[in-house]
């Protein structure tokens, strides 16, 4: 089973990877064509509010709580599996449709909630209500694309929900190139990126979904069993499971009140710290929930516990070097990736700021998502929130106090810093009920990834060229540099890995009774 969950991960990771550098690309087009100014910071609002209520009707708190229920219907039999699907679709889509309306309607409103900042000027409160009200309906098509996903990832079909995502960054990539220049306001062609992208992600994955037989006609369903199941699941992981989402608008919301950049200088940090936890934390938890939720279903409580156990120890071994690099190569990766065009080298120096602070968090962003499916494959979701709960007050605390010394970047650190008692609190409470044991080893695999990310950091320090060298070069020089220094990395780490003798094959297949 756990060769099997391995592979698993590496498709998902193989084509969120191809999303991710796509992603990339998108992000150095946004900042050569508009930088880290008024246009960037308003659609980088406009965008991450439906973005943020994408996590809670989308992946985050639907597919938490719809999963373990369509795995516990699909031991009755085809015909309750395809009525929950479904009622389930119907329900969502007619919710989601109002939600929409009333977002589009109330855009300037909803702007003077979450960027107040903006108030004081009304060309950015103007400009990112017109914006909002063009990407509001993204929520609507993502979270469909979320649901046809679920049920793709709960037949063991992951590339296609992991592959969707490259249309959205071809979507605005286009948008960027060929759009902007024909409006008035280039910055709104990024919006109709956004529509657009949200509409091809889901008709890409109806025809799969159809192949399975799996595409029941939608109806309502608002009480039927398995819907309020879901419900009733879903509207306390909602907080649960976002709240490194709310954590992050929190950032965006306070940034409105500091210097113009202050947006896009997190939002570039963020997105360079969302690559690895892309590429892999999410990839895990995608193949781990449905296989938590089977092993919970058959009462496998040593089966469950290992699975946990696997997961965490993959955290450590392609997290923490992932970490230290974002740390390490902070600048010059912001330098590489983006500063070119309208973005300065004074917005690569204070984003990567922001991009160590964050980086300090990555371990536990991705320890999160291995540790929370722990809870939403036992139908538990009232434990995430209580802890989500303190995490996030412990986070406004934190923004408050830090962004006073440090400003954009002490949002950042307080995220992370956030993010790392959300972690500890779930791995407590997963010990306490006895549903992880830790297997025999850790304290000397601790060890060995200690001196194996001690010396890999060591050959980055020693190695790395001064920034005023990095500032004299090419993009071709550049890039040429910074590869040669993340795979003479790697292959330092993993030959340390292999004489330190942490045996990966093994890992890719223990014992999983």
């Amino acid at each position: 089973m756990s060769e099997k969950l391995f592979k698993s991960t590496a498709v998902v990771s193989v084509m969120t990877f191809l999303s991710r550098i796509l992603g990339f690309l998108r992000d150095i087009v946004i900042a050569r064509m508009f930088g880290a100014g008024v246009g960037a910071d308003v659609f980088f609002v406009a965008f991450k509010i439906p973005n943020f209520l994408r996590r809670l009707f989308a992946e985050g708190a639907f597919s938490q709580a719809f999963i373990p229920v369509l795995a516990e219907f699909r031991e009755r039999g085809d015909k309750p599996l395809k009525e929950l699907i479904a009622q389930t679709s119907g329900t969502l889509a007619a919710i989601l449709m109002l939600i929409t309306a009333i977002g589009m309607i109330a855009a300037p409103i909803i702007i003077m909630i979450f960027a107040p900042g903006f108030i004081s000027d009304p060309y950015k409160l103007n400009l990112a209500g017109e914006l909002l009200t063009i990407t509001f309906p993204y929520l609507l098509f993502i979270s469909l694309t979320a649901l046809a996903g679920a049920i793709l990832n709960s037949f063991g079909r992951f590339a296609v929900p992991a592959f969707t995502p490259v249309f959205l960054n071809l979507s605005l990539i286009g948008a960027a190139i060929y759009l902007s220049p024909q409006l008035d306001e280039p910055v709104k062609a990024l919006a109709w990126g956004v529509f657009i992208g949200g509409i091809v992600q889901l008709l890409f994955q109806l025809p799969f979904l159809l192949g399975m037989n799996s595409l029941p006609r939608p109806r309502w369903g608002w009480q039927s069993e398995g819907v309020r199941k879901i419900i009733k699941l879903m509207i306390p992981a909602m907080f649960g499971v976002s709240v490194a989402q709310i954590n992050l608008l929190l950032d965006t919301l306070l940034a409105s009140f500091l210097v113009t950049g202050s947006i896009s200088w997190l939002y570039y940090s963020d997105r360079l710290v969302e690559f690895p936890l892309g590429v892999f934390g999410i990839a895990l938890s995608t193949v781990i929930l449905p296989s938590l939720s089977k092993k919970h279903a058959s009462q496998s409580e040593e089966g469950f516990s290992n699975t946990i156990d696997w997961a965490l120890r993959w955290v450590f071994i392609i997290g923490t070097p992932a970490a230290l690099g974002l740390i390490a190569l902070a600048q010059p990766l912001l330098m590489t990736l983006f500063q070119y065009g309208e973005f300065t080298q004074d917005d690569a120096y204070k984003a990567s700021l922001s991009l160590m602070a964050y980086g300090l968090g990555l371990l536990p962003f991705i320890f999160i998502k291995v540790l929370a499916p722990g809870y939403f494959a036992r139908q538990d979701t009232k434990t995430p929130v209580k802890i989500g709960i303190i995490a996030m007050l412990s986070n406004m605390v934190l923004n408050i106090i830090l962004m006073i010394y440090l400003a954009h970047v002490g949002l950042a650190l307080a995220t992370a810093l956030s993010a790392a008692l959300n972690a500890a609190l779930l791995y407590i409470g997963l010990r306490k009920r006895e549903v992880y044991t830790p297997s025999h080893g850790w304290l000397r695999f601790l060890l060995k990834i200690v001196i194996a990310n001690g010396l890999m950091v060591a050959l980055l320090w020693w190695f790395t060229p001064a920034i005023t060298e990095w500032q004299s070069w090419t993009v071709w020089q550049r890039c040429a540099q910074l590869g040669m220094l993340i795979v003479a990395a790697a292959a330092v780490y993993f030959a340390l890995l292999w004489l330190l003798r942490i045996n990966l094959r093994q890992l890719v297949r223990p014992a999983t009774r």
